[in-house]
């Protein structure tokens, strides 16, 4: 059977959809999606590119899911309920997912690991709130109780007493309830809490720390080495940013740059000693080492 639909304000012919070929197709594109995603983790180590990426490659795919949904005909309030609780939430979760840690990892503030710990934390206090604001949908949800679904997860239901967002109230009604946003920040907030606690972990027991390593000359030699790898892209394929470095460095050689980028206008401002002077006496050295063939 041909429907006349209107999709993005244009009128298109499409053959009707059955709830069960939806969810055959929303499983398909849910596998497809994961795989993109598993993808650009491995072709870059850099949590920010990661994250961009990947909130572009969810939005395409809820795109797809949306055109899709246009060719959908429920057949009873359940499935459209199902829709909204079960479905449509997994996709959104993973936009909302990476587009924190995007926001979380490019406010990091660069320094010490103090200042990330502290940052991190402030992000879980963030997740706190909002399950203290949702708690009553918050149960309701994790319960599996279905008594409210009706007014939760029917379009055009809304019921202003129940706690809306103003993000439901700037969506598309036609493709939007007034809680499977909700939902899928549920779903999305676990996920990011574990992230959170996990980076937390690593700050406080640093697994790349070398014991045996101390750096012993000066922190501005340290800075100056560190921005001549940021600037070469030696990490990553170039993909890892400055933060990043420094974070790594700083575990490596368990020392604490504190506010480097003041060092670095430091260095960039000397007058009495060369702007390289420690890349400089690093070159100096390995010629001579070069020069006497010693190996040891």
């Amino acid at each position: 059977m041909l429907l006349l639909v209107a999709t993005y304000g244009k009128l298109r012919f499409a053959q009707t959809l059955t709830q069960p070929a939806m969810k055959s197709f929303a499983a398909s594109l849910m596998a497809e999606l994961e795989q993109q995603l598993l993808n650009i983790k491995t072709e870059n180590n850099c949590i920010i590119k990661q994250s961009e990426w990947s909130v572009k490659a969810t939005i395409k795919t809820i795109e797809k899911l949306k055109t899709k949904f246009y060719d959908l005909s429920f057949e009873n309030k359940s499935e459209e309920i199902e829709f909204f609780k079960m479905i449509k939430p997994q996709f959104a979760a993973k936009l909302i997912f990476f587009n924190e840690i995007y926001n979380i990892e490019i406010t990091k503030p660069i320094g010490a690991a103090k200042s990330a710990k502290k940052h991190y934390e402030a992000y879980l206090h963030k997740l706190k709130k909002f399950h203290k604001e949702n708690i009553e949908f918050y149960k309701y949800y994790k319960s599996g109780n279905n008594s409210l679904d009706k007014k939760y997860f029917l379009r055009g239901k809304h019921d202003i007493k129940l706690t809306l967002d103003s993000f439901y109230f700037q969506s598309d009604f036609n493709f939007a309830t007034s809680h499977d946003y909700k939902v899928a920040q549920i779903i999305a907030y676990e996920t990011i809490e574990e992230y959170l606690n996990s980076k937390l972990k690593t700050i406080k027991n640093p697994t790349h720390t070398a014991k045996n390593l101390t750096w012993s000359s000066s922190k501005a030699s340290l800075v100056e080495l560190v921005y001549a790898l940021h600037a070469t892209g030696t990490f990553n394929n170039g993909n890892c940013s400055l933060n990043e470095t420094v974070t790594a460095i700083q575990s490596f050689f368990n020392i604490e740059l504190g506010q480097f980028n003041r060092t670095f206008l430091e260095i960039k401002s000397r007058k009495t000693i060369e702007k390289t002077h420690f890349l400089d006496t690093l070159k100096e050295n390995l010629i001579k080492r070069i020069e006497q063939g010693d190996e040891k």
